[in-house]
């Protein structure tokens, strides 16, 4: 290491999100003294989990389904089931509901999601079997920043994963169950599916349900959160909670500071300090759409019509590719819709400590325009009630929160985007400015880790991860 003036730490980390808590780890395993400073009172972030409605049932706050996060190639590096972590499956991944009672279902097997698809499963077998089979290889890549060195592994992918969700379905698939599964998936990237690179989004989760699949954290994913942060604190690092930085002044002193915030944070938290170039980058970063949250506490299960999705960790509700399009588009131009997109995440399938006997903790979300005030609870719940009759009869409790609700709830959720900023193509390599380290800010021995750096939105702990590598090359090594 190299020779270096005292501090009272090594390392700050600022926000104990998933990145801040991968870039901490990573930095504490180094053998550096990190402390971990968090500004609610709780760590996690977006993998958070409380009481919202009724006693005993256990809702999570943001993430409820973590297909990236039991693939990362970082986080399957540590520990976790010694600290408390464990997976629950849910015999289907994802389910997708039409109107005619059926449903898109996706399973482990590329055959078996295939065989669904009737005039497209020979389609569907040729576009995702070839992926499927070097997948071990293609997601180190993709959970990364751009590297030259990755060009052969990803060149099959990235032919198809540049283009548009809604080009690639309509090219690939002619049967509306393949079409709608295709949409249903790319909407988590919450553009218009109409936007080029938008069909990456769609091939990675398809691809992480063939591969890890799409668990869920026994008890909430507030014990991912807690698993992490039992990991960190076992190496020997520091985490403080209820600390919200407005000003590097309040940080002690040390040799380099991360911080898990998007642009805007980080122009309020440190812009003095940076460039005027990077500044002016960073005041013309992109965020995207809001999203309208919901919680509920039920009687039973959520009564679907279609039995994959009564099996179905996460149900996309939305019906065809055409009317997810349509809606989605229209939100991203400011509008609210009537009939939306709903993300719906059922975790009682598969763990019964959610709730008591007989309930389940329900919990879902659609897309609004950014900074949206406006309560969304009739649209969302006639949308489920649509594939599921009688689902109201059933509802004990409701929670919700406009995306006004989520931004005060964690300020990196600007306008209620929980993604940290949009990831189209004009940001997919050059989030959050165009620098050939996307986690140096201009200022030396200041790093930004958030979503808002490569590989953007998810719970992969990659960002903080990569941004801690850069920060011990350029520090301590």
């Amino acid at each position: 290491m190299k020779t270096r003036e005292k501090r009272d730490v090594d390392v700050v980390v600022v926000g104990a999100g998933p990145n801040g808590l991968a870039a901490a780890i990573t930095l504490q395993q180094a053998g550096l003294q990190v402390l971990l400073i968090e500004g609610k009172d709780t760590i996690g972030g977006g993998m958070r989990s409380a009481s919202f409605t009724l006693p005993g049932f256990v809702h999570d706050v943001c993430s409820a389904v973590h297909p990236l996060a039991a693939a990362s190639p970082f986080f399957q590096t540590l520990p976790l089931t010694s600290f408390g972590l464990e997976w629950l499956y849910p015999e289907i991944a994802a389910a997708h509901p039409f109107d005619n009672g059926m449903a898109a279902a996706l399973y482990a097997s590329v055959g078996e999601t295939a065989a669904q698809a009737g005039k497209d499963t020979d389609a569907y077998n040729k576009l995702m079997q070839p992926l499927a089979n070097k997948w071990d290889k293609l997601l180190p890549a993709l959970l990364g920043p751009f590297d030259l060195s990755h060009a052969f592994t990803l060149s099959g992918f990235g032919l198809s994963a540049l283009q548009s969700a809604y080009g690639l379905a309509s090219r690939h698939f002619q049967t509306p169950v393949m079409r709608g599964l295709m949409a249903g998936m790319a909407a988590h990237c919450i553009q218009p599916l109409t936007n080029k690179a938008t069909a990456a989004v769609a091939l990675v989760l398809l691809l992480s349900g063939h591969g890890k699949g799409w668990p869920i954290p026994k008890g909430g994913s507030q014990q991912l959160a807690n698993a992490l942060a039992g990991y960190f604190q076992s190496l020997g690092g520091t985490i403080e909670t209820g600390l919200m930085v407005q000003s590097l002044s309040q940080l002690p002193s040390s040799h380099a500071v991360l911080l898990d915030v998007t642009p805007q944070q980080l122009l309020r938290i440190a812009g003095h300090q940076l460039s005027p170039l990077y500044r002016w980058q960073l005041e013309r970063y992109r965020y995207g759409m809001g999203v309208f949250k919901m919680d509920w506490a039920i009687e039973g299960a959520v009564p679907f019509v279609a039995e994959a999705c009564r099996k179905a960790g996460t149900v996309h509700i939305g019906n065809t590719m055409e009317e997810i399009t349509a809606a989605e588009l229209q939100t991203w131009k400011g509008r609210h819709v009537d009939v939306p997109f709903v993300l719906l995440a059922q975790p009682g399938v598969c763990d019964a400590s959610r709730a008591p006997e007989g309930r389940q903790s329900v919990w879902g979300y659609c897309h609004v325009p950014a900074g949206s005030a406006r309560d969304m609870t009739e649209a969302v719940e006639r949308q489920v009630e649509r594939f599921a009759p009688g689902f109201r009869d059933q509802i004990l409790d409701r929670h919700v929160m406009s995306a006004l609700d989520m931004e005060q709830y964690n300020p990196n959720y600007i306008g209620g985007d929980i993604g940290g900023g949009v990831q189209d193509i004009g940001q997919l390599f050059t989030r959050p400015a165009l620098r050939l380290s996307p986690y140096r800010t201009s200022a030396k021995g200041i790093y930004i880790c958030s979503s808002s750096t490569p590989p953007g939105g998810g719970v992969h702990g990659m960002c903080g991860y990569y941004a801690a590598q850069r920060a011990l090359k350029d520090v301590f090594l």
